[in-house]
């Protein structure tokens, strides 16, 4: 405890000048004499909710009980979430959307505060529909319950939309077994209509308006939709960044300032993602007459045995055979397939794709956000969040880093960290998890059943 909180027991727990001898103040009883670290000791013995029962007993108490380390103790051990997360979504989401610009308009923070609001919130549904897979579960669970077929086919929005939607949403809700009425719910949207267009503000405005209408008329009571590159950077407890997803069909470089994509600096995209490596790989097995029966052993053996090499070049003169036991297929065998299929990033044309390689598209972002010069830390793009399964390859983050200098000048590239997908495969999720049980955030940035769709996309 704080030695404040020593003086003010000492000065407010003095026995009224009518009582004699030293007989403590009623309401603290034989605790009075304990010495601060020890009474704390016993109140870290207690559960959250009899600790907070002791509030009722006198100020005084409350004061005690009001400890920011007690309860930071609380959410550390009695608490699902990990700390860093409640830590990050607390002080940096917590003020709602948009974001603050800077740490100095966050309020202190009480984590008893923290610990009731959160205990009292109802969990949220969370939906991240990605570009082949979506993730789906509550907010107070530790993993999604599941995964499924997308409502996006290949990266693209199928048509008619809301009765696919609508068909998707029931499906979901079904699997996990919750009515649509009972929870808000938080949807992902990955980036589409890329471009700050009329045309493609007119695209996104129209998805999102099906997603709500599909979902409202299941009378879900509020949703949030958020894009899937902000909710990957704030799995990576960032508001700030670069978000890289490497998606189903195709490669997104995005933006985002305190929370809002910077659309008019520029997202940058990469005809290349998760189709195209499991494709090149095929083809590789098929060259050297490695007999499969499914893409699916393909994209499992990409998973398992494919990494990115530091140098790619040294990496061909190296022995890199490796093998893997694929279920009832057998063991397969690969060798220079494993980091030449994550090459292709670097260099499509190796898969005779026509585009940018991902670090010629990541520094071409990063250019643009210098030459922006918007106002607040001048290194805010600096920081690039990688997410997507494919993202998950052995190696990338640090060839990512290493290319990056190269092309950049030191002025720009200087204190550049590529981060891996915090959460492998689910970091979009768990980025839409860390605002499912914060009150604040939800409380402004849903959209309620009655409520005109916002603007700003």
């Amino acid at each position: 405890m704080s030695s404040s909180s020593s003086s003010k027991r000492s000065s407010d727990d003095s026995p009224p000048s009518s009582t004699t001898g030293n007989s403590p103040p009623p309401h603290l009883g034989a605790f009075y004499y304990l010495p601060d670290e020890i009474l704390m000791q016993i109140l870290r013995l207690l559960d959250p909710k009899d600790a907070a029962k002791l509030c009722f007993l006198s100020k005084l108490w409350r004061y005690i009980i009001s400890d920011n380390d007690l309860w930071i103790h609380f959410l550390q051990n009695y608490y699902p979430d990990p700390w860093d997360s409640v830590l990050f979504a607390e002080t940096n989401l917590s003020s709602g959307y948009p974001l603050p610009a800077t740490a100095a308009e966050m309020s202190h923070v009480s984590f008893r505060n923290v610990y009731a609001q959160r205990a009292q919130l109802p969990s949220s549904v969370i939906i991240d529909g990605g570009s082949g897979y979506c993730k789906f579960g509550l907010s107070d669970h530790a993993y999604p319950l599941g995964r499924s077929a997308t409502f996006l086919e290949f990266g693209s929005v199928e048509t008619p939309m809301y009765t696919r939607l609508r068909h998707f949403f029931g499906t979901i809700y079904n699997r996990m077994q919750v009515k649509p009425s009972s929870q808000p719910v938080i949807v992902s949207i990955p980036i589409c209509h890329y471009d700050d267009t009329e045309s493609a503000k007119a695209s996104r405005r129209q998805l999102k308006e099906a997603i709500y209408s599909a979902l409202f008329d299941m009378n879900v009571p509020a949703v949030c939709a958020l894009n899937q590159a902000t909710l990957a950077l704030y799995a990576a407890k960032q508001t700030s960044g670069i978000a890289v997803n490497i998606g189903f069909q195709v490669t997104s470089v995005v933006p985002i300032l305190n929370g809002k994509v910077m659309r008019n600096v520029g997202v940058e995209v990469v005809g290349i993602g998760a189709l195209q490596l499991t494709g090149f790989l095929r083809e590789q097995m098929q060259q050297n007459n490695i007999i499969f029966e499914s893409l699916y052993t393909v994209r499992t053996l990409k998973e398992k045995l494919c990494y990115v090499a530091a140098d790619y070049e040294a990496e061909l003169s190296k022995d890199t055979e490796a093998s893997f036991e694929a279920v009832g297929e057998g063991w397969f065998t690969l060798s220079k397939e494993r980091f030449q299929t994550g090459e292709i990033l670097f260099q499509p044309r190796l898969a005779r794709v026509r585009a940018m390689g991902l670090h010629q598209a990541v520094a071409l972002c990063m250019d643009h956000c210098h030459s922006a010069e918007l106002v607040g830390d001048g290194d805010w793009f600096k920081t690039v969040v990688l997410s997507g399964g494919t993202a998950c390859l052995p190696g990338l983050p640090e060839r990512l880093e290493k290319e990056l200098h190269a092309l950049l000048s030191p002025e720009v590239s200087n204190g550049i960290t590529v981060i891996p997908p915090p959460y492998g495969v689910d970091t979009a999720w768990f980025g839409a998890k860390a605002i499912g049980n914060v009150r604040e955030y939800l409380s402004r940035a849903l959209v309620y059943n009655e409520e005109a769709i916002p603007s700003e996309l």
